[in-house]
């Protein structure tokens, strides 16, 4: 890992309860350039980083997961096809508030997350309100996240937040590939989707923006949550 390059391997010190040196630098410093900024959360082996890039040779992407064999595949890839608007950053994604700057990054992706199915951890899923309001600290106004799952429960109860929470939704489906949508959604494809849609699963996808100073809360978090919640 440590030999190629744009791949970020951060100690603990680094940036338990304060800010990295490239938080508002990684265009700067990284990139070379004042491109837009999109992120893959729990990015795995990078195909969908790797992916996007290929395809907005214009913008700059950096995947993002603790695993560093999972990681190691596609900063090879990057380095072996010299992608280089391509960066990899490996970190616990608790910690992303301290990695990047207000209005650094315009995109996010969440890719097959981990659906966290018991009712207790449903705060730890990647689209829960503690972690979109971790996002809203460094994306743009109104920036875009993208959610693609073949999990039925994560995709329901995320739209379920989204609404309560009077957040803009652009588009959403629970049958992707019976869409006749086109874009990056359905163009790039990971090798454990791949094998979802082998076995005959359905994937789901939402597209939705985050506006600035906006908390969002949990239903039940003392909103006017509708509805029974443990549906």
């Amino acid at each position: 890992m440590e030999t190629f390059d744009r791949v970020f391997q951060p100690t603990f010190e680094e940036f338990f309860r304060k800010d990295h040196p490239l938080k508002g630098n990684w265009g700067k410093e990284v990139f070379g350039n004042d491109h837009p900024i999109i992120l893959e959360l729990g990015c795995g082996k990078g195909e969908y980083t790797l992916g996007l890039a290929r395809r907005s040779p214009g913008e700059n992407f950096i995947g993002v997961d603790i695993k560093g064999a999972r990681i190691w595949k596609g900063a090879r890839t990057a380095h072996l096809e010299q992608i280089r608007n391509v960066a990899f950053l490996r970190t616990r994604i608790d910690f992303i508030g301290s990695f990047f700057g207000r209005d650094e990054v315009r995109e996010i992706w969440i890719t097959f997350p981990d659906p966290q199915e018991k009712k207790r951890r449903h705060k730890k899923r990647l689209t829960a309100a503690l972690f979109l309001n971790r996002y809203r600290a460094f994306l743009v106004d109104g920036g875009t996240i993208h959610l693609k799952t073949d999990n039925p429960l994560l995709y329901g109860d995320t739209l379920k937040l989204l609404r309560l929470n009077n957040l803009p939704v652009i588009r959403e489906t629970g049958d992707l590939y019976s869409t006749e949508w086109a874009g990056e959604a359905k163009a790039i494809q990971t090798f454990y989707e791949s094998q979802f849609l082998s076995e005959g699963a359905r994937i789901s996808y939402i597209q939705f923006r985050l506006p600035a100073g906006k908390e969002i809360l949990e239903p039940g978090e003392g909103n006017e949550a509708t509805g029974d919640e443990n549906t």
